[in-house]
């Protein structure tokens, strides 16, 4: 009897679903949703640029479309193919991404009375609104409970937890006195699932409560209600009515209900594992371990590696945190990432990329690609800061904006480009750096996402960059695939190292840093650092005088070589 395993990948712009063989790795059938609400998915407010929300309701609608479809397609595949062998069902989602949510455990955006009301749907983890209430939180962290940072990285982020919870308390005390609870929303889909919506009830993942509502088994769970009410008594009121125990991804949160069942035609009573964010569980299907760091790249990044709980391991300042069973049991789950990479590249093509090199994005990336790939690291004289939606690691700074240096009346859009391509990479080495500092040793880099998969120019600069050999993961859902490991687990059939030895698999082709190639960039990320540290650090006392100057020497040596 064969067994699959079904992985549900909730994105910022869709949710896909993945099916696979456990026992041959085969990916046997998947369906893409895009949300139907707002701009991609995603609701926003013309007055506040840094509001990002979402319908649950897309959740729900795209939950059985992606199911349906993925089944559908291993039928056609293996006549044979019974649902019924399905072992196991796994969820991961973008985070933090809370939901308020009454107390049977319904967000209040599907309630007749704050349908309409923005601050009642999802807080998508790109809302940014929250900056205030993150940096009163560091400040009184720094004060009152300084262990609680040092396990986040130093500074509390407004992509996190907490700081959306408050800035709804602030902005919507209606809607938050409404919430009878809040949900990250890899938590309610399995609870949905499984017919568990209580919010006192459900399960809760440690991968979201560890690295964005700073939990901890050491100091009891959540932030303890004094330092909650040091920020505002309305939030230690709230903490009872959250929860006070998390758990790993690859335990069980329950049995599909039979009318979820029915609705997806699945069996009932499958397994459904602890939901978790989608960046670990994609680190899970591209294979992690012990040296291996994993780079999700997509419209952001999300860099993720492990540490053996066993070993001695330092905080480590500006990361998203340190979290144990995050991403493997038995180990401390560690997080980094960029908040805009592959975002930094469609507002480019968009917004000022001319018709020149096409009349589509797709034909624009395509012939700016061929342009700049026989460019040789400075030849266009440009740098730039990768911080056109803030900075995630290391800085974690939301209020940060891109930058754009050395451009002439001759500069040409497929030379922005290779820079906006550099500047990600630059900041892909400051998060390695500052691994490797504080003891975290990296020896190889797999890549993930569309950008790993369609821009192998992209790929050599990163190479060149990072100054490591990159892989890239087989699977184009990694995400997906992760969360199928962990619904396969969770049913008892099988671990999440045997499920690993068994399906995850690299392409043949591996980037090799080219030398002559990198120790230009080593010019460059000097250069880089120069700028990062003066426009994103309070402390730094050095001298901008020189970075063009120097540009435009490396730009001169490289167009004679």
């Amino acid at each position: 009897m064969s067994r699959y395993a079904l992985g549900l990948d909730y994105g910022t712009n869709s949710c896909r679903s993945l099916l696979v063989d456990l026992d041959t790795g085969e990916e046997l059938g998947s369906t893409v949703f895009p949300y139907p609400s707002g701009t991609l998915g995603i609701l926003t407010d013309p007055a506040d640029p840094n509001v990002a929300r979402q319908n649950p309701r897309d959740y729900l609608d795209g939950l059985e479309a992606i199911v349906r479809g993925a089944l559908a397609e291993a039928r056609e595949k293996r006549p044979g193919f019974s649902p019924a062998e399905v072992i196991g069902i796994g969820v991961d989602t973008t985070g933090s991404t809370p939901i308020p949510v009454n107390a049977e455990g319904t967000p209040l955006g599907l309630t007749p009375e704050f349908r309409e009301n923005l601050n009642a749907q999802v807080w998508l983890w790109k809302d940014h609104t929250g900056h205030e209430e993150a940096a009163r939180i560091t400040e009184t962290a720094e004060r009152l409970r300084p262990q609680y940072l040092a396990k986040c990285g130093g500074i509390y982020s407004s992509e996190w937890w907490w700081s959306k919870i408050w800035r709804c308390l602030r902005v919507d005390p209606a809607v938050f006195a409404a919430a009878h609870s809040w949900v990250e929303h890899c938590d309610w889909i399995p609870a949905v699932l499984t017919g568990t919506t209580n919010p006192a009830a459900m399960a809760r993942g440690v991968c979201s409560a560890g690295h964005k509502a700073m939990y901890a088994e050491e100091w009891g769970g959540l932030p303890d209600a004094e330092f909650l009410a040091a920020l505002d008594p309305a939030l230690a009121d709230l903490r009872h009515r959250l929860y006070t125990k998390a758990v790993p991804a690859s335990e069980k949160a329950g049995c599909l209900t039979a009318e979820w069942a029915e609705k997806l035609g699945l069996a009932e009573g499958t397994a459904v594992a602890v939901g978790a964010f989608d960046a670990h569980m994609g680190a899970v299907g591209a294979g992690v371990k012990k040296g291996t760091l994993v780079k999700i790249l997509g419209t952001s990044t999300c860099d993720i590696t492990v540490w053996p709980n066993d070993e001695s391991l330092a905080d480590v300042p500006g990361l998203c945190g340190v979290v144990n069973g995050s991403v493997l049991d038995g180990f401390y789950g560690i997080e980094a990432g960029q908040s805009a990479v592959g975002d930094i590249f469609l507002w480019f093509v968009n917004q000022l990329v001319p018709d020149r090199y096409g009349s589509t994005a797709d034909e624009k990336f395509a012939a700016m690609e061929a342009e700049l790939s026989g460019q040789k690291p400075g030849e266009s004289g440009l740098l730039a800061l990768d911080w056109n939606n803030g900075n995630r690691t290391i800085l974690v700074d939301a209020r940060l904006s891109g930058l754009l240096i050395g451009q002439t009346l001759h500069t040409q859009a497929h030379e922005i480009y290779r820079a906006l391509i550099e500047a990600t990479a630059f900041g892909a080495l400051t998060i390695v750096k500052r691994m490797e500092e504080y003891g975290v040793a990296i020896n190889e880099i797999v890549n993930t996402g569309g950008l790993a998969v369609k821009n192998a120019t992209l790929m050599q600069i990163y190479a060149d960059i990072l100054g490591r050999p990159l892989k890239v993961a087989a699977s184009e859902q990694t995400c997906a695939l992760g969360a199928a490991l962990f619904g396969a687990a969770s049913s008892g059939g099988i671990s999440i190292s045997d499920a690993q030895a068994a399906v995850c698999r690299m392409r043949d082709r591996v980037y090799e840093p080219i030398p002559e190639n990198q120790a230009v960039y080593a010019e460059l990320y000097t250069l880089y650092r120069t700028l990062h540290d003066a426009f994103g650090t309070a402390g730094w006392s050095g001298r901008l005088d020189s970075v063009m100057k120097d540009l435009i020497a490396i730009r001169q040596r490289q167009r004679k070589v």
